[in-house]
């Protein structure tokens, strides 16, 4: 498993095909990663779910986590 690195940078941007997103740990290399609609809901319902702890308003299905 890889080491958790604390956030240095996020930056979201919608694009014709659905959103590129950046991420960045501190002291690391930036990623960009294109997201579709459908995965930016997920992790809108993910995100709901971890802040409000209700799990009603969460995500269907589960963000494929792949290593």
């Amino acid at each position: 498993m890889a080491k958790l690195q604390p956030l240095e940078t996020f930056s979201l941007q919608e694009t014709e095909d659905g959103y590129r997103l950046l991420v960045s740990a501190v002291g690391g290399d930036a990623i960009y990663v294109s997201i579709t609609s459908e995965q930016m809901d997920e992790i809108i319902d993910s995100l709901d779910t971890a802040l409000t702890g209700d799990e009603e308003t969460g995500g269907e299905g589960d963000f494929d986590d792949a290593d």
